[in-house]
């Protein structure tokens, strides 16, 4: 099967361009970049495409076996890569994207020469002195309540997670696009994205990197954009006004500009 038909892969943009890879979140695909991609075409080659289980991937090429940790998601990336023949590529990153991007560029860094990570977490889970956000328990009941009730948990937890409560329409959208996902392998991505632990691949980096941290983020509060920000060697922090977890959608103006003035 193409690699391209897989993942759904969209190219646009100059063909000259220096390559931008835009990777998409739980639950998500590649819609989700609508709002900022298209600000980056005047000047880059876009590359847009769906982790295999989300989107428009080819469903069929889901193993639950390759996919059962981050390393499965990040061979995407990296078969795309070598199907367009990327280097030097911008990977743009939303929440689990940040962390399976970096796993990515460590692999083969040649591919990518910078790296931007909108509202990463390499642990969801807090640990001693290390702040994710979630009890280990908070994490055991949120996979409980997917598992037994995933479009009843979807419509819960969008909104929470989108954040702007008085821009409804967003988290309206967010739910839709969990609906629109098969609840089977939402369920394992969940799993393996929430009970990941990338803490010790930060300091293996190899490229520039930018970490957009929204304020009041549910997902990855501010303790958590500050420690990615300190075990990535030369990375930069940007503090964005926007709030939720979700700068792509609620506020694409100032994740353009936030993007534009780190490359």
């Amino acid at each position: 099967m193409s690699v391209m038909v897989r993942n759904n892969v969209r190219i646009t943009g100059r063909p000259d361009g220096r390559p931008m890879v835009f990777a998409h979140g739980f639950g998500c695909d590649q819609n989700m970049w609508r709002l900022v991609a298209p600000a980056f075409e005047d000047e880059y080659r876009i590359v847009l495409f769906d982790y295999v289980g989300s989107g428009d991937s080819d469903l069929s090429a889901y193993s639950p076996e390759r996919y059962s940790s981050l390393q499965g998601y990040a061979q995407d990336v990296l078969d795309i890569c070598a199907e367009l023949d990327l280097s030097d590529a911008v990977f743009v990153g939303h929440s689990v994207s940040a962390m399976i991007g970096a796993l990515a560029a460590i692999r083969e860094p040649a591919r990518f020469g910078a790296l931007v990570m909108v509202g990463p977490s390499p642990r969801y889970i807090d640990d001693e002195s290390y702040v994710g956000g979630f009890s280990a328990a908070d994490i055991e009941e949120l996979l409980e309540s997917l598992d037994s009730n995933y479009l009843g948990w979807s419509s819960a937890m969008a909104p929470v997670i989108m954040g702007n409560p008085d821009r409804p329409e967003l988290g309206t959208e967010l739910t839709n696009s969990f609906c629109r996902t098969d609840p089977d392998i939402a369920k394992r991505f969940a799993t393996v994205t929430f009970m990941s632990d990338n803490r010790a691949d930060l300091s293996r980096v190899p490229v520039r990197s930018l970490i957009l941290q929204c304020s009041d983020d549910v997902i990855a509060p501010v303790e958590v954009g500050k420690y990615v920000h300190e075990n990535i060697p030369g990375s930069e922090l940007v503090l964005m006004r926007a709030t939720g977890h979700c700068p792509n959608l609620s506020a694409p103006e100032e994740t353009i500009s936030a993007i534009k003035a780190f490359l």
